[in-house]
């Protein structure tokens, strides 16, 4: 198959892919980013998951993803990692800045003379504020629910059967899921309101969104990247514009060889570790000699 060029495009959002658990579909995520060229890449927050991490468990899939982003910072490409809630730990690193790369909480652009507010969204989550342990209780059935569904979606498609989304579906049924979806991005967009900004831009709640919304002081449009285990979306601006990315219908991104067989190993605590880190100063053209 011919390969075609790298789309180019202004800014790409990526949410909540949790690299280094079970449901991260980090083999569509590469497919994705192999396609693009961003003057500037966004990750906002759930990048790495490490409320679940398990040293154990990170296929080499999930570390081509590292490596795909470390391909960007090192070719002059912007990223911004902003912090969620399962990677907070990061939080504390708030202004580490490497070449092209800067890890930050929130960040505001100027897009073509509007202003576009950036940040994960686990602010506006009651239970992250109030009952942080209820929350982490919460991410771990959530990550057993994925890794369930992830089982089921396997034996589905070997018997020739579609993918089908357990969390998706509670989601989409439970009124109590669906008002605090609505609460959320209400609440997202009164602030950005309030504040000037043409755009707010989330993640967190797993839920790829673009809509305009209204109060009596003004309006603004929300936007919600989605997730990299249930949606596999992204949002792209270009040409003064933003579009939802749906890998699900991106043929090219979907034909891209892959060897499974060779993304599905571990990287674990067997010494690929010190491989791994070798491999990472390599991208970064830095040598013992250097440190």
């Amino acid at each position: 198959m011919k390969k075609s060029k790298k789309r180019k495009i202004d800014i790409s959002v990526i949410s909540d892919v949790h690299l280094g658990t079970f449901g991260c579909r980090a083999v569509e995520l590469n497919n994705y980013l192999k396609t693009i060229n961003p003057n500037t890449l966004i990750l906002n927050g759930d990048i790495i998951d490490i409320w679940q991490f398990n040293k154990r468990y990170f296929p080499k899939a999930h570390l081509k993803v590292v490596k795909q982003i470390m391909s960007f910072i090192t070719s002059g490409t912007k990223v911004y990692y902003i912090t969620g809630n399962h990677d907070e730990a990061l939080r504390r690193f708030r202004g580490f800045t490497l070449g092209s790369f800067e890890i930050v909480n929130k960040v505001v652009l100027d897009l073509d003379g509007k202003k576009g507010w950036f940040f994960h969204g686990d602010v506006f989550d009651v239970t992250m504020q109030h009952s942080k342990w209820l929350a982490k209780l919460g991410g771990i059935g959530y990550d057993t629910l994925i890794m369930i569904n992830t089982a089921f979606n396997w034996i589905s498609e070997k018997l020739g059967y579609g993918r089908l989304s357990f969390s998706k579906k509670i989601k989409n049924s439970v009124k109590s899921a669906v008002k605090f979806i609505n609460d959320f991005e209400t609440t997202a967009s009164d602030i950005a309101i309030s504040k000037g900004y043409h755009y707010v831009v989330c993640g967190h709640i797993h839920q790829p969104e673009i809509r305009q919304i209204k109060n009596e002081n003004g309006v603004t449009t929300y936007l919600n990247s989605g997730d990299w285990i249930e949606n596999l979306t992204a949002l792209e601006y270009n040409n003064q514009a933003w579009s939802l990315y749906e890998y699900e219908k991106d043929n090219f991104a979907k034909s891209l060889n892959s060897d499974s067989k060779i993304d599905n190993e571990f990287v674990g605590a067997d010494g690929n570790n010190a491989q791994l880190f070798e491999e990472l100063l390599v991208e970064f053209n830095i040598s013992k000699s250097s440190k």
